[in-house]
């Protein structure tokens, strides 16, 4: 016959008292995908709201802000500028908008059958493989501030990674750009 020893009795009677005990184990809830969804890109609420429309971007915060008069009415996540082509701050107006802009320095060089022979490339600086053409960035929505300098759709990590341009989630460029008039003022602040 075997002997218990205290620890084992010790565990036998906790085991057994939690396995005849009347209270229910909290269930943690499900996990559904928007508990685990990634922070929002943005927001927009323009209740009705009247003034000059504005946008402020901040670098150091990868944001932009929309006002109406003194009423913010939406936010957004924005890329700026990386190292070596960083966004001028400063202060601009609109000069120009085009909601289906193809930039005319960067792009990629493709192939006749349009296969990327040379990806994200700057046509001053990088030279044509032989046969190849160049296939300039889409830039929808574009919002021209300062010279080549707009704020359009793009690709939009959590960190600065455009050639000075800023870039917005698709339905945020929508958004700015269809509430943005030339002449608006664009602050861009570090």
């Amino acid at each position: 016959m075997r002997v218990l020893t205290p620890f084992r009795i010790v565990f036998l009677a906790g085991a057994l008292g939690l396995l005849a005990s009347c209270e229910e184990m909290p269930v943690p809830p499900a996990t559904s995908a928007a508990a685990v969804a990634p922070a929002p890109q943005g927001f927009w609420q323009d209740d009705g709201f009247t003034g000059e429309p504005k946008i402020v971007v901040s670098i150091a915060e990868q944001r932009a802000y929309f006002y109406k008069g003194k009423h913010l009415v939406g936010q957004s996540t924005v890329s700026t500028g990386k190292p070596g082509f960083g966004t001028p701050p400063g202060q601009y107006k609109v000069a120009w908008k085009n909601a289906d802009h193809v930039s005319t320095v960067f792009g990629d060089y493709v192939d006749d059958f349009g296969s990327v022979v040379k990806s994200n490339i700057d046509v001053r600086k990088d030279s044509k493989p032989p046969g190849a053409h160049y296939d300039g960035a889409r830039m929808p929505f574009a919002m021209f501030f300062r010279g080549g300098y707009a704020m359009h759709q793009g690709y939009v990590p959590p960190y600065a990674a455009s050639h000075g341009c800023i870039r917005l989630p698709d339905e945020m460029a929508r958004r700015f750009f269809g509430m943005v008039n030339v002449g608006d003022e664009v602050t861009i602040e570090y």
